[in-house]
């Protein structure tokens, strides 16, 4: 993918693309630019053959500090219709982070207010480095987290939402665990070792088996609209059909052969 970024770096190597925010001078934070680029990065590592696993992460000190001061300057001088084309490209960034088919692991290297929360939301696994903070702090704008509250509300809960939502209070990251946000607390030092094991974790499953069970995990979130005779036909042809695909057949004989799959070689 030889394309020139502005805001972001991507490296690729060993089937892991990583994805690096880059503004430090500016925390990570989002504008126009940015929120452009990654949602161009994310649709063509959604495409990426090679890629195998997605490593969010920001350059410095801080994973991204939300939207940046000047991008909400225009935006508080724009049109209310131009804010609402400007809020669904921002919704479209997060949807392709949500929704690429690799596995996304958001390596937290420092704080993640706004719009970053929203983004570690929209990941499938989030590791934190023990001396971040972290923040829902629009309504101290006198705003609110209406793009990433789907994603945001999701991971964490009705609760914990209207708990930190409604009062902006920062927290640490150990919190950020408690509360389903984060899935693994560690230090500075340990923090690529961490990510570096878990990238082998997700290595081990088959991609498509692995792209299909983002979308289940989604499918199911949405099954209370439905009854449960519904819910197992749906299950059901989604396992049978997965159990008769290629990647399905060749890891059912590799475990009964004890014997590793392709994609694990």
């Amino acid at each position: 993918m030889p394309v020139e970024w502005r805001y972001l770096q991507l490296t690729s190597a060993d089937q892991v693309s990583t994805v690096t925010l880059n503004r430090p001078e500016l925390h990570n934070a989002f504008n126009a630019e940015l929120i452009a680029e990654l949602t161009s990065v994310f649709a063509r590592l959604n495409e990426h053959s090679q890629t195998r696993v997605i490593v969010l992460t920001g350059a410095g000190k801080s994973f991204s500090a939300g939207a940046d001061l000047n991008w909400m300057r225009a935006m508080a001088d724009a049109s209310e219709a131009e804010n609402r084309a400007d809020s669904l490209r921002l919704a479209a960034m997060f949807r392709a982070i949500n929704n690429v088919s690799k596995p996304v692991i958001a390596r937290v290297n420092g704080h993640a207010f706004g719009g970053g929360v929203g983004m570690l939301a929209a990941t499938d696994m989030v590791i934190a480095v023990d001396s971040a903070r972290f923040g829902l702090t629009e309504v101290k704008l006198g705003l609110i987290p209406a793009t990433i509250a789907p994603l945001v509300q999701a991971k964490i809960g009705a609760s914990q939402m209207r708990r930190y939502a409604v009062s902006g209070e920062i927290f640490n990251a150990e919190q950020a665990r408690r509360i389903g946000l984060a899935h693994t607390v560690v230090s500075a030092t340990e923090l690529d070792a961490c990510v570096a094991k878990h990238i082998k974790l997700f290595k081990q499953a088959g991609p498509v088996a692995a792209a299909e069970c983002k979308q289940l995990v989604q499918t199911v979130a949405g099954f209370s609209h439905q009854d449960e005779t519904s819910q197992d036909a749906i299950t059901a042809r989604w396992i049978a059909r997965l159990r008769v695909s290629a990647e399905g057949q060749e890891g059912l004989r590799a475990f009964l052969n004890k014997s590793d799959p392709g994609w694990r070689k």
